[in-house]
């Protein structure tokens, strides 16, 4: 991210926290649920053995918390995000959920992480990777702090193919969406600025090769719900 980016996309997070989970789950019509657990599943995680993932853009935790009932009690999860209400808001959902003594969180840039080599079985990012400008350096990043052979899962929304479901997609996605999400975050903006992220986002087959180029291999990727969401994995090289 540029300077002047970190601050407007942080602040705008801030912002929208109180109502990030129930916009998730109204706008996409409940949809995110199935989308983050078959990312979790995506991991390969064995359940009941220890295993360490590492989180980026934790947002309010969902994320941590699917990883967490699909890989049983001797998994634990580090989230990391810029945005301290969505943190905020995570460590509430953690204890509610009693999970406390398995996730760490921590403020943090994805294009600096605070962490060592070699030292995460998984990294996963969802709904994160399109509000960094330097795709290429944060992935690079989740490589460095990964074990070999270890599983990078990343959720993004994207454009579906099929033309006629594509103009009703981007009807709802630039003029309803923003409509309602301003309604109830009271911040418009941030619901015009998502479409347009979601745009300028690289085709699938690019961002599958800005993945290889960054240290991962056997890359692959998933649409999901008529390619409004696309799933990549990728192995540590």
């Amino acid at each position: 991210m540029s300077p002047n980016e970190l601050p407007f996309i942080r602040d705008m997070f801030d912002r929208i926290a109180p109502r990030y989970d129930f916009l998730n789950r109204t706008l996409s019509m409940k949809r995110d649920v199935a989308w983050r657990k078959e990312m979790a599943r995506s991991l390969y995680l064995k359940k009941n053995e220890p295993s360490l993932v590492l989180d980026v853009a934790c947002g309010t935790c969902d994320v941590a918390l699917e990883i967490l009932r699909q890989t049983g009690r001797l998994s634990k999860v580090v989230g990391l995000d810029f945005s301290l209400n969505m943190l905020v808001l995570g460590t509430e959902k953690i204890a509610s959920a009693g999970a406390r003594d398995r996730v760490t969180l921590l403020a943090g840039n994805a294009l600096s992480l605070p962490f060592g080599p070699g030292l995460f079985d998984a990294v996963t990012i969802a709904f994160g990777i399109r509000n960094i400008a330097d795709k290429h350096k944060a992935l690079s990043e989740f490589a460095r702090c990964m074990k070999t052979g270890g599983t990078l899962a990343v959720l993004e929304l994207s454009t579906p193919d099929n033309p006629l479901f594509q103009g009703l997609y981007l009807f709802y996605f630039k003029k309803i969406l923003p409509f309602i999400g301003g309604l109830f975050s009271k911040n418009r903006s941030a619901y015009e600025y998502l479409p347009d992220s979601v745009l300028k986002f690289p085709k699938a087959q690019d961002f599958a090769l800005i993945m290889e180029d960054a240290g991962f291999k056997d890359v692959a990727w998933q649409k999901m719900t008529l390619g409004i969401v696309t799933l990549y994995t990728g192995a540590k090289k």
